[in-house]
């Protein structure tokens, strides 16, 4: 006990530093837990949480009896699953790229210049979008002027989804490397120097000894990512799609937004709450299955 109380008062500056972030995912993350029950409730506010009647799995059951809820399940898996891949590819592959540039001042400025989009918000990306694809849009009009058609692509199911995924990749992989170059930043100088001895050249050894190097970096974001399967893309999707492009586009946040705020808006906050659960426990799911995997093809996980 007082080898514990020594250690406090030793550290003590260094627990101060860890409050904001303890006080942050408490109020934010932890405490609004308490909100869960709403997803077995027939809630009303005026009532609260607590004066609520419980309805068992009514909210549940009332979701996924729904035919919009199977399409907008399937769409979310679809596009995470192609955006998680292609993020990965991107990032890894962006990464490599940067950490192979010898000059140090342009090596800064690629960075610079490649993590800029993720400072932008989806509506000032959207707004650029749409400038350049409606069909009174900078490229429409281009066509036109050669003597072209006009083409709505935004109203095209798999031009949009086209256009999501290079939007996200353009806006996430220059931030998303800066993990991998971090990681590749500690990678034994020694390493590459045998290699070189061997006759390896700069695409050998970044194959040989880069890649095998991040590996588990790449595992572990692979996993963490997992998690967020059933949760991705709402702001994209949400200030870039329209009508026509629901049967591919829309997602289980979209389909939830419409359902709860739209013109025949629901009365029963339970059923958004139900499938805010729904996604919690498959994302848990999934992020202990990948880890699972991992660790039976001898990787090291994260639990």
């Amino acid at each position: 006990m007082k080898l514990l109380k020594k250690g406090l008062i030793e550290a003590r500056y260094l627990y101060l530093m860890i409050l904001p972030a303890l006080a942050f995912y408490g109020i934010f993350c932890y405490a609004p837990m308490y909100g869960i029950q709403i997803a077995f409730k027939d809630y009303y506010p005026k009532l609260g949480i607590m004066g609520s009647d419980w309805n068992g799995i009514e909210n549940f059951r009332y979701i996924f009896s729904r035919p919009e809820f199977g399409r907008a399940l399937r769409n979310t898996v679809l596009i995470s699953i192609t955006q998680i891949a292609l993020s990965l590819v991107s990032t890894v592959t962006l990464a490599l790229l940067i950490n192979e540039l010898r000059a140090k001042k342009f090596k800064r400025v690629s960075q610079t210049v490649m993590t800029f989009p993720n400072f932008l918000t989806w509506v000032i990306i959207a707004g650029f979008v749409r400038n350049m694809f409606t069909n009174g849009g900078f490229i429409n009009n281009l066509f036109d002027a050669l003597g072209g058609n006009r083409i709505d692509f935004l109203s095209d199911k798999y031009f949009f989804l086209a256009l999501l995924f290079f939007t996200e990749i353009w806006k996430s992989a220059g931030w998303g490397s800066i993990i991998y170059l971090a990681s590749m930043s500690g990678i034994d100088t020694e390493l590459y120097e045998a290699a070189y001895l061997d006759g390896a050249g700069r695409i050998r050894c970044m194959f040989c000894v880069t890649l095998p190097s991040i590996k588990p970096t790449i595992i572990l974001m692979l996993i963490l990512s997992m998690g967020g399967i059933l949760g991705m893309g709402f702001d994209q999707i949400f200030n870039l799609y329209n009508p026509m492009v629901y049967e591919t586009a829309d997602i289980l946040d979209t389909y939830i937004y419409r359902l709860t705020f739209g013109t025949s808006a629901m009365a029963n906050p339970g059923v958004p709450a139900a499938v805010g659960l729904f996604k919690s426990v498959v994302g848990c799911a999934l992020v202990l299955l990948v880890d699972r995997i991992a660790k039976l093809c001898g990787e090291r996980g994260i639990i």
